[in-house]
């Protein structure tokens, strides 16, 4: 109930956002196969931060796992332009990330996607690493919209578990 009262404060704010391409949030596929593409570009090209802004609620929540100095875990809370000013790193360096693996889990208007995924420096080079997108959707009836995502890139994560590898 919760669940479904947040959504509703949360979806009438999306009229204020700019358009999308229907193709990017018509469809779940559609909207992860989008998340993924503009995060990824080679050494020096500006990221699609404008399409990627399309993809998101403009109250979607961004959680980040870290570790403390006492080795606890710590969680850091932004939002979407707060993601984009913390990875013009991903620019300088080249960063090409791609799904492996997906569990999807829907109720209604609200879907949970575990997307495995791959990294690299380079689109062909070797694998940098691996980790699972949590990632929650929300469908307004007219479209697809990323309300929250978080992701364990600490580098002391457990690796990725079985159940989330390509079978």
């Amino acid at each position: 109930m919760r669940a479904l009262l947040a959504l509703a404060l949360l979806l009438p704010a999306a009229s204020a956002q700019p358009s999308a391409d229907p193709a990017d949030v018509s469809t779940i596929d559609g909207i992860i196969a989008a998340y993924y593409e503009v995060v990824s570009g080679p050494a020096g090209q500006p990221r699609d931060w404008a399409r990627d802004s399309t993809l998101h609620h403009p109250a979607a929540l961004i959680l980040i796992p870290g570790t403390g100095a006492d080795g606890e875990t710590t969680l850091q809370a932004t939002d979407l332009a707060g993601f984009h000013a913390q990875s013009n790193s991903l620019v300088e360096a080249g960063f090409f990330e791609h799904e492996i693996a997906r569990r999807t889990e829907r109720h209604g208007a609200v879907a949970h996607v575990w997307s495995t995924y791959a990294w690299r420096q380079t689109e062909d080079g070797p694998v940098g690493g691996q980790g699972v997108n949590s990632i929650q959707l929300a469908h307004d009836g007219s479209r697809w919209w990323i309300v929250s995502w978080m992701f364990d890139g600490r580098a002391d994560a457990p690796p990725v578990p079985e159940p989330y590898l390509p079978e």
